[in-house]
């Protein structure tokens, strides 16, 4: 007999993906199995009652950028959602966490951050610029030394928006290696080649990926586990973005999790949402905190 009172989730995702993600649509068939209604949302949709979730699930709401604010005041109205709002809040601000892990003696990779009127100084070696809230590579470029002029065009963008910008060294055809947790535990890694834009390439809603299955080295995942141990709070996922052995990105909001390239990873995430949504908790939009009801 099938359950009765079956637990409805959703799958918070933005209008540019309304069905899912491909890779989130592996969801669907493991969490219907454990007896989960499972619901794409499109998480800015006004006609969506969330109320009628037992919990809300963020993945693919990968327009959020521009407008965190709004984002984050929608995800603290929320009563049941994961990860849980202070983790969202802490990790789409890319200055906020990487200053944590590196007071926490974390390897990150060397970033400098100018805030909007900050001055700008051109690396002497190939580099990147990127607002410190963004999603998808949008706003995103690589220079080389001599392009300090488009580079300046680019800051200037993102200072109008109101965001801080920040600068990184650019590694050329260096493999990102992104490890992947669910409930707090390693699942799988892949190999990942993001190919960054130019100064003059097109603007586009994501960039793509070149991925590959790979394992994780015994360093690479105390460098990873060290990096999720600076967050504060429940964390239902989490993806570690390494290059070079140091963190480049912690993904904790709305991060692909290439379920399509861990055997067994969608069936453990399901396993993981429905452990989560039958315990009926219900997290407190003012401080997090949860509570067993």
């Amino acid at each position: 007999m099938g359950d009765l009172n079956p637990r409805r989730v959703a799958l918070a995702t933005c209008a540019e993906v309304a069905d899912l993600d491909p890779d989130d649509r592996l969801l669907l068939a493991p969490l219907a199995e454990r007896g989960i209604e499972a619901v794409p949302a499109v998480w800015d949709d006004p006609t969506v009652d969330w109320d009628a979730f037992d919990l809300v699930v963020l993945r693919s709401t990968w327009d959020y950028a521009e407008r965190r604010e709004r984002f984050l005041e929608w995800v603290r109205s929320l009563h049941r959602v994961l990860n849980p709002a202070p983790v969202i809040e802490w990790s789409t601000d890319k200055q906020q966490y990487l200053a944590r892990l590196e007071a926490s003696g974390v390897p990150v990779v060397p970033t400098r951050f100018v805030p909007p009127g900050g001055a700008f100084d051109s690396p002497r070696e190939p580099f990147v610029v990127k607002p410190t809230v963004s999603a998808g590579g949008r706003s995103s470029a690589r220079f080389e030394p001599r392009e300090a002029s488009a580079a300046r065009t680019l800051l200037a963008r993102i200072h109008a928006e109101g965001r801080t910008a920040m600068i990184q060294p650019y590694l050329g055809d260096a493999e990102e290696r992104a490890l992947v947790y669910i409930g707090g535990v390693y699942s799988h890694a892949v190999r990942r080649r993001v190919p960054l834009p130019s100064a003059n390439a097109r603007a586009v809603f994501y960039l793509e990926e070149d991925i590959t299955p790979t394992k994780a080295t015994r360093e690479e995942r105390a460098t990873a586990e060290a990096t999720l141990a600076c967050a504060s709070g429940e964390l239902l996922y989490g993806r570690v973005d390494l290059l070079g052995g140091a963190v480049l990105e912690l993904e904790l909001a709305e991060p692909s999790l290439y379920f399509s390239c861990g055997e067994g990873s969608a069936d453990r995430f399901a396993a993981a949402v429905a452990a989560a949504a039958s315990h009926r908790r219900r997290i407190s939009p003012e401080n997090g905190r949860t509570t067993n009801q």
